[in-house]
């Protein structure tokens, strides 16, 4: 696959990204230089090589979901800035619109 300017441009309106002069030239040597990459990698005899779907054996390493309480509401609401009763007040932050 041949890196043109077009695929550049192409490429980089994807991304929303704009690339002149110099700049271009240097993504070209990269993409160019990833598809060489890749080229090597499909050189690889793969046949008798097992698909590798986990990089451990280790399954389900998970703790257990159990509720507790850690902090009780007044502790949670002592340093507050601002509250109300048993809620935190904040700044309103959505415009009415009508």
């Amino acid at each position: 696959m041949e890196i043109t300017d077009e695929l550049v441009d192409h490429i980089a309106h994807l991304a929303r990204l704009n690339f002149e002069g110099t700049e271009k030239e240097a993504i070209k040597g990269d993409l160019d230089k990833v598809l060489k990459f890749v080229d090597q990698l499909n050189e690889v005899d793969t046949d008798d090589v097992e698909p590798l779907i986990f990089m451990t054996d280790a399954i389900n390493v998970l703790r257990e979901d159990k509720a507790e309480v850690s902090i009780s509401q007044e502790e949670a609401l002592k340093n507050a800035p601002n509250k109300d009763s048993d809620y935190f007040k904040i700044a309103k932050v959505l415009n009415k619109k009508s």
